[in-house]
């Protein structure tokens, strides 16, 4: 177990991280990226949902 631990340490010591300005823009790619999802399912489930009320009727 403490090799397995002190592989991780070394494996995360060569990770290339991301510098402050490059992590913002990440972020704000992510974030837009699940809102435009989430708003597109939204529709899409609203729409399914009038299709199916009217078919029910």
């Amino acid at each position: 177990m403490f090799k397995f631990f002190k592989n991780v340490a070394r494996e995360m010591r060569k990770v290339s991280w991301p510098k402050g300005r490059e992590l913002t823009r990440y972020t704000i790619t992510v974030l837009g990226t699940v809102a435009f999802v989430a708003v597109f399912f939204a529709v899409v489930d609203l729409g399914i949902s009038q299709v199916l009320e009217l078919i029910s009727k």
